[in-house]
C-alpha cells in the first residue's frame, strides 16, 4: 500500500508496482521542503540528494540488477517524512506511443484478443497508461497508476503493448514496464517539443504564424466559445419522459437496422440524438444474477437503460474522447428478474455522424461471473430518432488548450513528464493523421526520435516504428497513394542509429483502419528489441530495398534483412509494376532468385523503375524473407 505525508511527495511514476529500469542509474523524482536532505531506498542500496529552493527533487540509485519486489522508500532526513511504495520490480522499461493504432485495447480489438487476456496473469508486466491530456504550458507530473497484467483490469491495456512485453518477458525471464503514452487521431507534431518544431525547415514557418496567432487577443476571447457556438448542444432528454426506455414502449413505427453501424448507413446525413432498442430472452438461470453489457464503441455520448433502468452513462456536453470507447455496464442482480430483456441506448452525437459502431464480436450480454455464457447483441435492433441537429461537420477545434493535434502539447502534458523515469526504449505507432504531408513526415519522425533522445539523457536508445498497415479499397498500384509516400517517409527512421521498422503491409483491413491482429504488431517489435537491445541474434526485419541493377529485358533487386532467402507467400510474386522512361507502370512479372527478385515486363523493353505494393491497400503483396516477415512496400525511383 503507496502512504506518504502531505508535504512529501513521490512521482507517481514511482508509485506501487512501479518497474525500475535495470543495469543503468534511477532517477527517483519529486517534491519535498525546499533545501531539505533526501535519502531513496530500494533493494538493500541507499541514495541521498537535496531537494532544490523550489522543493523539487531527484536522487539517483546506482544501477541495480534485475529482481523484486522491493519497497521503494523515501525519507525527508530533516522532517523524518516518509514515502513508501509497494511491490516495485528491477526489470526492462519501454515507452510505448502513438496514436489510436498504439491505444487501442484489448477491449476495443474484439472477441479473440478479449478472450487471451483474460486468461492471462503475469505480476511481471505491468504499465503505466498516461491519462490523455492536452493542458497549455504542460505538466511537471501525472495522475496515473502502475498495473500489473491481469484480468480484468488488462482489458485496458494497449494491445500492441502488451503483446510486445509478453514477448519480451517471456524470452528475457524478467519485469517489463511499459509506459503508455498515446493519443487516437494524433499527428507527429504534437508530440515533439517547441524547440524541436521551431528547427524543422517545413514547419518553421508554419509554426511561427501559428505562434503568432496565439499573441493575438481576439484568440483567447473567442476559444472559450468555440464549441458552444460550433457544436449544437443536447436538447434534452425528453424520451425518457415518454417512455422510450421503457419494456411496454410501442415500437410498431420503429425502423428495424443491423447493428453496428453509424446512423449515416440509414439514410441520416446528419447529428442528432437516436434511440435503439432490442428485446431478448435470457437463460432462466441468469435470473437473480448480476450481468455485464458490453456494447462496443458508441460515437459520441449514451445513456442506455436495462429494462427501462439507467444503468451507465458516458459523455457530457462537447467532449469529444469517448466516439471510439467500447461502453461496458453493470447491470446490477436486483435488476434482473424476469428473463424477458429489454435493452434502450439513447446516443448523442454534435457532430458528424454517431450511433452503436461496435466492432460487433465484443457485443453481448453474459453474466458476470461467466464471461463465456455470452448473447451476442449484433444484428437486429429498432431504432427512432429524437432529436435531428442537422449536418455539423468537424469544425476543427482551434489549436491551443485542449485540441491534442496542436503542435508540442502532447509532448508538454504526455511526454515531458516521463523524461526524468529511466527506461531502455520507445515503440511507436502513428503516420495515418500524416498522410496526407508525407512529405514532411520523414523529417519530422526523426526529429522527434533525436529529440526524445537528447531529452532522456540516455544516448541513442532503441526505437523501434510501426510502418502503416494496409487499409482502404484493395489495389495491386495506385500511384498517388498517400499511405504509400507515407510508408516510405516512416522508413527515413531506419537512417537513424538503433533503430528498425515493423512492417505491417500483411495484416490491415480493408474497411478498417485499426487492424485487430495487434499480435503479431507487438511480437515484430519485440524482435527488434530483442536483437538490438538485447544482442539476441536473430532475423528481426522483413526484407528493405537495398539497390538494384539493370538487366536485359529486366530489374534486379537486392535486400537488406534476406534473412534464409527470399520467398513468394502464397503463390507468384504480386503487386510489382514496371516502367521505362515514360514513367508509366505496368503489372510486372517478379520471381525470387536466392537473395534477390528479377522483375520485368513484355510492355517495358526498357525498363528504369520498379515499384512493390504501391498502394493504400496493396491487398495479396506476398514478398516474404525466410524468417517469414514481410518486405516493406518500396520504390526505386524518386518521381514525383
Amino acid at each position: 500500500m503507496q502512504t506518504h505525508t502531505k508535504k512529501l511527495l513521490l512521482s507517481s511514476l514511482f508509485g506501487d508496482h512501479a518497474v525500475l529500469q535495470r543495469d543503468v542509474p534511477v532517477p527517483v523524482s519529486g517534491w519535498a521542503e525546499p533545501l531539505n536532505a533526501i535519502e531513496v531506498r530500494c533493494a538493500h542500496i541507499v541514495a541521498r540528494g537535496m531537494s532544490n529552493a523550489d522543493g523539487e527533487f531527484c536522487v539517483r540509485l546506482p544501477a541495480m540488477p534485475a529482481g523484486g519486489p522491493y519497497e521503494l522508500e523515501v525519507r525527508n532526513l530533516e522532517t523524518g517524512e516518509t514515502f513508501k511504495s509497494s511491490d516495485v520490480m528491477v526489470g526492462e522499461v519501454w515507452l510505448a506511443s502513438g496514436q489510436s493504432n498504439m491505444e487501442w485495447t484489448f477491449k476495443m480489438t474484439g472477441e479473440a484478443a478479449e478472450a487471451h487476456i483474460s486468461t492471462v496473469n503475469n505480476p511481471h508486466i505491468r504499465m503505466l497508461t498516461v491519462p490523455r491530456q492536452a493542458i497549455w504550458g504542460g505538466r511537471r507530473d501525472i495522475k496515473a497508476n502502475w498495473q500489473t497484467l491481469s484480468a480484468p483490469e488488462s482489458l485496458d491495456f494497449s494491445a500492441v503493448a502488451t503483446y510486445f512485453a509478453q514477448k519480451l518477458q517471456a524470452e528475457l525471464g524478467v519485469a517489463i514496464g511499459i509506459l503508455n503514452a498515446s493519443w487516437g487521431g494524433t499527428p507527429v507534431e504534437a508530440w515533439l517539443s517547441r524547440n524541436a518544431l521551431s528547427q524543422n525547415p517545413f514547419l518553421q514557418s508554419r509554426f511561427s504564424r501559428y505562434e503568432a496567432d496565439l499573441s493575438d487577443p481576439d484568440y483567447w476571447q473567442g476559444l472559450n466559445q468555440h464549441q458552444r457556438n460550433a457544436f449544437p448542444a443536447d436538447p434534452g432528454n425528453h424520451a425518457e419522459e415518454a417512455g422510450w426506455a421503457m419494456p411496454s414502449c410501442d415500437e410498431s413505427s420503429w425502423s428495424e437496422v443491423q447493428i453496428p453501424n453509424p446512423w449515416m448507413v440509414f439514410g441520416h446525413n446528419h447529428s442528432g440524438v437516436f434511440w435503439f432498442r432490442k428485446s431478448l430472452k435470457i437463460p432462466q438461470a441468469w435470473v437473480g444474477k448480476e450481468l455485464i453489457l458490453k456494447l462496443g464503441a458508441i460515437d459520441k455520448h449514451d445513456v442506455s437503460y436495462f429494462n427501462g433502468v439507467q444503468i451507465g452513462v458516458t459523455g457530457k456536453d462537447f467532449e469529444e474522447e469517448h466516439w471510439n470507447t467500447p461502453r461496458e455496464y453493470t447491470i446490477p442482480r436486483e435488476l434482473v428478474k424476469s428473463d424477458s430483456v429489454t435493452l434502450a441506448v439513447r446516443v448523442y452525437s454534435f457532430v458528424y455522424q454517431g450511433g452503436l459502431i461496435g466492432p460487433v464480436d465484443i457485443m453481448c450480454l453474459h453474466p458476470a461471473d461467466q464471461p463465456g455464457e455470452r448473447i451476442p447483441l449484433g444484428g437486429s435492433w429498432r431504432y427512432q430518432m429524437e432529436h435531428d441537429l442537422g449536418f455539423v461537420h468537424p469544425p476543427g477545434l482551434p489549436f491551443g488548450p485542449g485540441n491534442p493535434n496542436t503542435p508540442h502539447i502532447l509532448y508538454d502534458s504526455m511526454i515531458k513528464p516521463l523524461r526524468s523515469f529511466a527506461m531502455r526504449g520507445a515503440i511507436w505507432y502513428q503516420g495515418e493523421s500524416n498522410a496526407d504531408r508525407a512529405h514532411e513526415y520523414g523529417s519530422l519522425l526523426r526529429d522527434m526520435i533525436k529529440n526524445w533522445r537528447a531529452d532522456w539523457g540516455l544516448g541513442d536508445f532503441p526505437f523501434f516504428v510501426v510502418q502503416l498497415a494496409n487499409f482502404r479499397a484493395p489495389a495491386d498500384f495506385d500511384s498517388s497513394s498517400t499511405w504509400a509516400r507515407l510508408r516510405e517517409a516512416q522508413l527515413q527512421a531506419l537512417q537513424e542509429p538503433n533503430t528498425g521498422l515493423a512492417v505491417a503491409i500483411d495484416i490491415g483491413e480493408a474497411a478498417d483502419i485499426h487492424p485487430k491482429n495487434k499480435k503479431d504488431v507487438g511480437e515484430r517489435l519485440a524482435l527488434g528489441a530483442l536483437a538490438k537491445a538485447y544482442a539476441r541474434d536473430i532475423p528481426y526485419s522483413g526484407p528493405i530495398y537495398r539497390n538494384m541493377i539493370l538487366e536485359a529485358k529486366g530489374i534486379r533487386l537486392f535486400f537488406d534483412h534476406a534473412s534464409g532467402g527470399l520467398m513468394a507467400k502464397d503463390g507468384n510474386l504480386k503487386t510489382f509494376v514496371i516502367a521505362g522512361k515514360d514513367r508509366v507502370f505496368f503489372p510486372a512479372e517478379a520471381s525470387v532468385d536466392g537473395y534477390s527478385v528479377f522483375v520485368s515486363s513484355p510492355q517495358v523493353p526498357f525498363p528504369e523503375a520498379v515499384r512493390y505494393a504501391w498502394a493504400d491497400n496493396p491487398e495479396g503483396c506476398n514478398l516474404f524473407n525466410g524468417a517469414g516477415l514481410p518486405a516493406s512496400p518500396f520504390r526505386t525511383d524518386n518521381w514525383l
